[in-house]
């Protein structure tokens, strides 16, 4: 077996030379820990349409290494099942678990602030590479990490075993966060949420760290660092842009259908005031859900080839169809909810505002709600009440040790 101990150090630097990796203690952990350890029984390499299998036995050892060491992020689940090693041909699928790329991984960690004898609860176990990070800083006993996957646990279970780790490796709903071991000082979410579930910050010592990545769409997402106080409430600001998975039991579902049909019957229309394609953009598309909670983006091509731009929020019945007119837009808009309406004025106030980016997002949670809001404008404030039907009500979670 090739020795990746060159390439460890090789990773390490680059992320300290980039500004990510500062703490001695986790470049250490950078050092030792063995990522192609992580990454049985291999990656998917995203080659446009389709995914290229690549595995440790198929590819000679050098190569290999370098595809484990590199700086990307490294696919190793499609649809839910499958892995590399039961395809030998590109395949189409979508990802649904990977080894983030380490300057994402190693960046929150860091975030996270931890010291000697702290407690971490983390919340989407993947590969465990970012596990064995922490239990080589804190101890294993120290660690414990929740997957909703049983194979994918399964095999984080085991390559944490393999390198002496004996985690709290728990297959469940990580939403409900693992009580048995609480409290925790740190908190850490390797998917995204729609919202911090007020369980995580039931768990969480006050004083204690919760970072996770807040939203559903896949490119307009941001990494959420709140401080628990001792009233049951959290508190801090979004920190930066975050694109993580989202968590499987608050997958979006696809707008799916006859969507000229569920653009039939508009209520209004109108120009707009500001071009719906700045929603291609990282924090209009972060402001926009905010705006609007549950509207999704839907691009479409039509059977005669024209391009269709919505929103849909299917829970509430409610779109906007975007339609291009000389040098602007009109929008269609139908049901209970004016979606268009919300996010047009929070993009209006955003511009106004000077067009802040993500790390101006403050965030309040309590008991019974989400508040975000950036300062100096009184435009860009909303609270999101919390819906209680949407609390997972109880999952099986299975330890391992």
């Amino acid at each position: 077996m090739t020795d990746s101990a060159p390439e460890r150090r090789r990773l390490a630097a680059l992320l300290a030379q980039n500004g990510i990796l500062t703490c001695p203690w986790l470049r250490g952990a950078v050092e030792v820990v063995p990522r192609e350890l992580f990454l049985h029984p291999g990656v998917f390499l995203d080659e446009g349409c389709t995914w290229r299998p690549v595995t440790a036995t198929g590819t000679e050892p050098s190569e290999w290494l370098k595809t484990a060491y590199s700086y990307d992020t490294l696919t190793t689940q499609l649809d839910g099942h499958l892995t590399a090693d039961q395809t030998a041909e590109p395949v189409a699928g979508v990802p649904t678990s990977s080894s983030t790329t380490p300057a994402t991984v190693v960046g929150m960690i860091e975030s996270l602030g931890l010291e000697a004898g702290h407690r971490v609860l983390e919340i989407g176990t993947g590969t465990g590479y970012s596990s064995a990070l922490m239990c080589h800083c804190l101890g294993a006993d120290n660690v414990t990490t929740v997957e909703v996957d049983p194979e994918v646990a399964e095999r984080a279970d085991i390559a944490l075993e393999t390198l002496g780790f004996s985690a709290w490796t728990v297959t469940g709903d990580g939403l409900l966060g693992f009580p048995r071991n609480a409290p925790y000082d740190r908190v850490i979410a390797t998917c995204a949420v729609r919202r911090i579930p007020h369980a995580w910050i039931r768990q969480t010592k006050p004083g204690g760290i919760i970072l996770s990545t807040v939203g559903s769409w896949p490119y307009g997402t941001g990494l959420a660092k709140v401080t628990v106080d001792g009233n049951g409430n959290a508190e801090g600001r979004i920190v930066g842009r975050s694109s993580f998975m989202q968590a499987r039991s608050q997958a979006v579902v696809p707008v799916a259908g006859d969507l000229s049909a569920r653009t039939a019957y508009a209520d209004s229309e109108r120009e707009t005031k500001a071009p719906p394609t700045l929603l291609d953009d990282w924090m209009p598309a972060f402001l926009a859900q905010l705006a609007a909670p549950g509207a999704q983006l839907v691009r479409a091509t039509r059977s005669d080839g024209t391009r269709l731009l919505c929103l849909f929020d299917p829970d509430r019945e409610s779109f906007a169809e975007f339609i291009a007119h000389g040098d602007g837009w009109r929008v269609r808009q139908g049901g209970p909810v004016p979606l268009w309406d919300r996010i047009e004025e929070a993009l209006v106030a955003w511009e106004a505002a000077g067009r802040p980016e993500t790390d101006s997002v403050q965030l309040r949670i309590t008991q019974a709600s989400h508040h975000y809001w950036i300062e100096g404008a009184p435009a860009l404030n909303w609270e999101h009440r919390l819906d209680l039907r949407e609390e997972p009500a109880s999952a099986e979670t299975k330890p391992r040790r």
